[in-house]
């Protein structure tokens, strides 16, 4: 925090969405030459992995930005990293709770309006049902799927607005047990567009990803002004978990539930989503 003034904001945020593939994404990104971790960097302490994200626009953003700025390459740092990648390096960080809480895009705006804003989407159904199970593998989810969908309003009910009146409040309802409502993405997207303009928003999905990690990160990167590299680990999968099949019933209900919701996301991207499930 002492040399807070030294930090540079950073030059992406990557916003979402939970249980999208974003650790993933993060990770094949940092593969870039001139894409550098956060600070410090894995190997200056005992840990195993690169820090991915620190979340100040959601849930730390009493602590300010000189806290936040702490976890960012000096620019001494990024000038020597520069010198060893043979141009202009980047860095950002990836809290996949700033897409739905309500203050992270008007905070962002607010701190670091230049920055490139990368979201990484998935099939809302598989996301939702990936979330749930999530919480059961944490020991933080007693009930059946069907029971926590049913659940859900009661449970988060008033936590979006107790949020927007104390800006220092946190709710673990409203991030944790929010299993559909993450989902409903052109809601949360719409936010963050009325702060940063659509040529500052790059979407893609975790399928078009996965199906082809390289290509995914080229565009990318090249959305973040850099030239394409081989990224030898971009095909690595992060925080995986194991098949679980899912009630054909219940996945027809939330099919329809959130076919107007897709609907309303294709025509605020002007693209479709061929890969998620129809009604």
């Amino acid at each position: 925090m002492a040399t807070a003034h030294f930090r540079p904001d950073p030059d992406f945020l990557l916003i979402g969405a939970k249980r999208g593939g974003s650790t993933s994404f993060y990770y094949a990104l940092l593969e870039h030459p001139r894409i550098v971790p956060l600070f410090p960097a894995a190997g200056f302490l005992p840990k195993a992995n690169h820090t991915k994200g620190v979340h100040f626009f959601d849930s730390h953003y009493g602590r300010g930005m000189r806290w936040y700025r702490s976890h960012l390459p000096s620019r001494y740092s990024r000038a020597r990293a520069s010198r060893r990648a043979g141009g202009p390096v980047l860095t950002g960080e990836g809290s996949p709770y700033y897409l739905h809480h309500p203050l992270a895009a008007e905070r962002a705006a607010r701190h670091v309006p230049d920055a490139r804003i990368l979201l990484i989407l998935r099939d809302p159904i598989e996301r939702t049902f990936s979330h749930y199970r999530e919480r059961v593998r944490s020991g933080a989810e007693d009930l059946s799927f069907e029971d926590a969908l049913a659940a859900e309003k009661e449970r988060t009910a008033g936590e979006e607005e107790r949020l927007l009146a104390d800006p220092s409040a946190t709710s673990y309802a409203h991030e944790q047990q929010s299993y559909v409502a993450q989902s409903e993405y052109a809601r949360c997207l719409r936010r963050w567009l009325e702060h940063f303009p659509p040529s500052q928003v790059h979407v893609l999905t975790s399928e078009e990803f996965y199906r082809d990690p390289q290509r995914a990160c080229d565009e990318a990167v090249a959305f973040l002004g850099l030239p394409p590299a081989v990224l030898h680990s971009a095909s690595r999968v992060w925080n995986p978990a194991p098949r679980a099949d899912l009630d054909e019933d219940v996945r027809r209900r939330l099919a329809e539930h959130f076919a107007p919701h897709n609907a309303d996301l294709e025509r605020l991207l002007g693209r479709g989503f061929p890969d998620w499930t129809k009604p």
